[in-house]
């Protein structure tokens, strides 16, 4: 009797706390007798997991930040490194993404940010006096990958500012030209450009410049053609190299941009790095005095010393710049929704997100051990150009994944995916190509050149 009792005080408290209102809407969607037979058919331990996921439902999930620093590389600089880090992320995200795809449509350069980005202070930053700071290679690694993550555009123009034109007059300009230039390009009241590139001879330029040179008293005329070269359109001054007709070795001139003979022409139509603006550069006759020659530039084995330093910041691009695409599709996956649910929760995504990442962790691991090797005096032309291939590699097939992810939505330039895509096929092409890459591995490895 005492159980009866109980029986229906419980049954009496049950319908006391029913809302039937929402019995009845519940009776619409679903057969009621047929839910209370699977649920009393249900043992304690399924009951409980049942109970606990329809209490979570309607929380809403805290998801973890967006990172493609997976392996907190960043971690391992030193405080005041990471401040630096820290800072030029800032700038990228405030001054530059705003405005990155509309100067990116326009194919213009945002002039307005110089001044700004003078102020960070990181012209030059491996080099030490002249007013560089004299910080690691690894650091420099890390902020190429800072910028190209929201804007490869801006970080090629500050890759050739302070890594080509700087780096030629601090390895092979005298201590006059450095004392001249390299404050003031510090600073970034100079801007400089890096012309070696020529229209008919790209990656094989060691053995086929045809632009020349011939001294005339205390002047050279310099002849010929240079294309692609950044920044040149607006440059105070470019670093040109040309061979020399007496002794057929190469040298290098700081050619400032009102000399005479000297013809810059902005390259149009580009569908990759809009914002940088690539010039074609026309030299008739073009009068340099002694004094600008770079008087320790004597051989093209000079000219490759810049570029493996600066093919070593290459690599770190493409890893900023896979980074980015990669960044932007797991932000965007988390934010589509298909079937009622956020398109990150299906596995086929998830699967793809994770071979993105493998990738990209594959890529900064790499470039920073070649930075600290850059660092230890370790660097040979043969690691730079492994890392060169490597990650631009990886980072076409990041940037391509990231583009699949944003189905039809992936080709408005708004969602920056579509600028990413673009800008990784520069990347991919310049520095030296894929092919001429492997050839200074395949040599080293081999002990036998395959150059013609």
């Amino acid at each position: 009797m005492k159980n009866l009792l109980q029986s229906f005080s419980n049954i009496k408290s049950l319908i006391k706390n029913i809302d039937f209102a929402k019995l009845n809407q519940l009776s619409q969607k679903v057969d009621l007798n047929e839910m209370v037979g699977i649920v009393s058919q249900m043992s304690e331990s399924d009951l409980a997991k049942m109970m606990k996921m329809m209490k979570g439902g309607g929380k809403k999930r805290e998801l973890p930040p967006v990172n493609g620093d997976f392996y907190e590389l960043e971690k391992t600089l030193a405080p005041h490194e990471q401040e630096i880090v820290a800072k030029v992320r800032d700038f990228m995200e405030k001054e530059v993404r705003p405005i990155a795809n509309e100067y990116w449509n326009k194919g213009h350069f945002p002039m307005h940010i110089i001044p700004k980005m003078a102020e960070l202070g990181i012209a030059g930053l491996t080099y030490k006096g002249y007013g560089c700071p004299g910080h690691s290679a690894l650091l420099e690694g890390f902020l190429a990958m800072e910028m190209a993550r929201v804007d490869t555009s801006i970080s090629t123009f500050f890759g050739v500012q302070s890594g080509l034109a700087m780096g030629s007059i601090y390895v092979c300009g005298s201590e006059e030209q450095k004392q001249e230039w390299l404050p003031k390009m510090q600073k970034m009241d100079v801007i400089g450009a890096f012309g070696l590139t020529e229209p008919k001879v790209g990656s094989g330029v060691a053995g086929g410049l045809t632009t020349t040179c011939k001294r005339e008293g205390d002047e050279w005329v310099i002849n010929g053609q240079k294309k692609w070269i950044g920044n040149a359109t607006f440059s105070d001054i470019t670093v040109i190299w040309a061979r020399d007709l007496d002794d057929h070795q190469v040298k290098g001139f700081i050619v400032r941009k009102d000399n005479p003979g000297f013809h810059p022409e902005k390259i149009e139509n580009k569908m990759a790095l809009r914002t940088v603006q690539n010039a074609l550069i026309t030299m008739k006759d073009c009068r340099v005095p002694e004094s600008d020659r770079l008087q320790n530039a004597n051989s093209f084995k000079d000219t490759s010393e810049i570029l493996r330093l600066t093919r070593a910041g290459v690599a770190w691009q493409a890893v900023g710049c896979g980074r980015g695409a990669y960044e932007a599709a797991l932000r965007y996956t988390n934010e589509r929704k298909q079937f009622g649910r956020p398109i990150a929760s299906f596995q086929l995504v998830q699967d793809l997100l994770v071979t993105m990442l493998g990738d990209l962790t594959a890529m900064q691991t790499m470039v920073y051990r070649l930075s600290k090797m850059q660092d230890a005096g370790e660097l040979k032309d043969e690691h730079a150009s492994l890392a060169k291939v490597f990650c631009t590699l990886r980072m076409r097939t990041i940037v391509d994944h990231s583009r699949e992810l944003f189905g039809g939505n992936g080709i408005l330039l708004e969602y920056d995916i579509a600028r990413f895509v673009a800008d990784a096929e520069a990347i991919y092409s310049y520095e030296g190509t894929k092919e001429i890459n492997s050839l200074i591995v395949g040599r080293a490895i081999t002990g036998h050149s395959a150059f013609v």
